[in-house]
């Protein structure tokens, strides 16, 4: 089904993981796609590619969420090329798991520019240029409900991302713009599973009812109901993405 029929989606950080399916997903539901992407220009031509071959359209664009001028660039690139953008999914992000003792400023520092301060350059593009009856998806994580050792700036930087998507859910509101916040569980994705060694990627899956790690495909079909009319009676919402983990 075409829910999504000529909605034009940016998507963050959409080159690889999560963000690449999601990105797909959008397109097949017939969503005109930007990918956007930091520094991986080739996996993120590629995310295009696959997407075309599949009878989908999508563009590629480079910026880094961090940089509020490299935003509004970004912003304004996708509406010369499509005209507006219509749903904005924040999915950039990247996660430093360390005990909070061994965690270092720059560690503090690049998890809250590319989390926090990229969620907020994106919101505030969006409140201007975002069209009307929008929608807007931020991603968090369900390790701020789980509260583990090691994952304390990370969830610092997630609940800051709850909590901008709370207040900015009652600014926009009045635009008929919906924002929502999706908490992934453990995804098998190369951000969660690098370094881990596979004995505590088996513990971490079997914490949920299905006693597995979630898929990609499984956010992303939640992000593609959230991005659609359906879901616009649902705003201000922290949304686990779990399998009843948390």
């Amino acid at each position: 089904m075409n829910t999504l029929n000529n909605k034009v989606i940016l998507v963050t950080g959409a080159s690889r993981g999560i963000g690449a399916e999601v990105a797909q997903q959008l397109a097949a539901a017939g969503a005109n796609v930007i990918i956007n992407y930091a520094g991986g220009k080739d996996a993120a031509e590629q995310v295009v590619s696959v997407i075309k071959t599949n009878g989908g359209n999508a563009i590629s664009l480079q910026a880094d969420v961090s940089k509020a001028d490299e935003v509004a660039a970004l912003f304004d690139a996708a509406i010369g090329h499509y005209g507006r953008i219509d749903v904005l999914v924040n999915n950039a992000g990247v996660m430093i798991t360390k005990l909070l003792k061994d965690t270092t400023d720059e560690d503090f520092i690049r998890q809250f520019d590319v989390n926090v301060k990229g969620t907020f350059n994106t919101l505030r593009e969006a409140a201007i240029k975002l069209a009307d009856k929008g929608s807007i998806i931020n991603f968090s994580s369900t390790t701020t409900r789980l509260l583990m050792p090691t994952y304390a700036t990370y969830v610092a930087t997630k609940g800051a991302v709850e909590q901008l998507t709370r207040v900015f859910a009652k600014e926009v509101g009045a635009r008929g713009i919906n924002v929502n916040a999706i908490l992934p569980g453990p995804t098998n994705t190369e951000l969660f599973t690098k370094g881990k060694p596979q004995e505590v990627i088996d513990r971490l899956a079997s914490l949920n009812a299905f006693n597995r790690l979630g898929e990609p495909a499984d956010i992303a079909k939640i992000v593609a109901f959230l991005a659609s009319d359906d879901a616009k009676w649902i705003s201000g919402q922290t949304i686990g993405a779990n399998g009843a983990m948390a």
